[in-house]
């Protein structure tokens, strides 16, 4: 009998995955196109985007998105089916963060976080519910952080939206299960990435790994392995459940 850690561990599967030129969403599509599958990668970095998809090859394509956009969304949804004909996996990962005291954030700074992080999950699950239903189910792979498990100071935007992606999986996973179609949250902790560190000074970075029991911070590669399993054939019976990678830090 075969191992089910083989190579094509997703082939056939036509993948979406948002905020694909940033250092997470890239390297998601890389491992995807990997192990077989075929990736439309979005974001509004279009250049940093176009040229991951290039690097990937013929079983990657970049499209331009405002994820914030529901009639964008329809056209990402589109353009995805005319390229490859159907949708298995939506990786809904575009996000922002943003730090301060909640005295010094302003009502537009925590909308925008709330609309790129939140909203566009929302706006996500709406826009692929009908291909996956017509192909007879999918997986939906929410991108959440350890700020939807616990609190973060001076990150109420962000805490706030990270944990109501949580409940959002769980609510879709319960009103989509009859259709085939698992939905999960990831919640990384401190991974790295660009964004990572250009939302952190250097203290901050040092206090958190000096409380994360592995030592260390995150591979974007860990990450990815995760969202390749939910992905694949061989997590079929986890829906509405939350995935933490974050080196022990949620354990405390």
């Amino acid at each position: 009998m075969g191992s089910i850690w083989q190579m094509g561990r997703v082939s056939g599967k036509v993948v979406i995955v948002t905020g694909g030129a940033g250092g997470l969403g890239s390297a998601f599509a890389e491992r995807l196109v990997d192990e077989g599958a075929r990736v439309v990668l979005t974001d509004v970095r279009d250049d940093a985007g176009e040229e991951i998809a290039k690097r990937l090859g013929r079983n990657a394509s970049f499209l331009h998105h405002d994820v914030t956009l529901e009639e964008e969304w329809s056209g990402v949804v589109s353009k995805t089916l005319k390229l490859f004909g159907s949708i298995s996996t939506l990786v809904n990962n575009a996000g922002v963060v943003s730090y301060g005291p909640i005295q010094e954030t302003s009502e537009a700074s925590y909308r925008r976080v709330i609309d790129i992080n939140q909203l566009s999950v929302f706006l996500g699950i709406k826009a692929v519910l009908p291909s996956m239903r017509d192909r007879g189910g999918g997986s939906i792979i929410n991108i959440s952080s350890v700020a939807g498990m616990v609190g973060v100071p001076q990150a109420l935007s962000y805490t706030a939206s990270k944990f109501a992606v949580r409940g959002m999986t769980k609510s879709a996973a319960l009103e989509l299960a009859p259709f085939n179609i698992r939905v999960n949250s990831i919640h990384p902790g401190i991974i790295d990435t660009a964004m990572a560190a250009s939302s952190q000074s250097e203290d901050v970075h040092t206090a958190a790994v000096s409380v994360t029991p592995a030592g260390r911070i995150g591979n974007p590669v860990e990450v990815a392995n995760m969202v390749l399993m939910l992905a694949s054939n061989e997590m079929e019976f986890a829906t509405g459940a939350e995935f933490v990678i974050d080196g022990g830090f949620t354990s405390h």
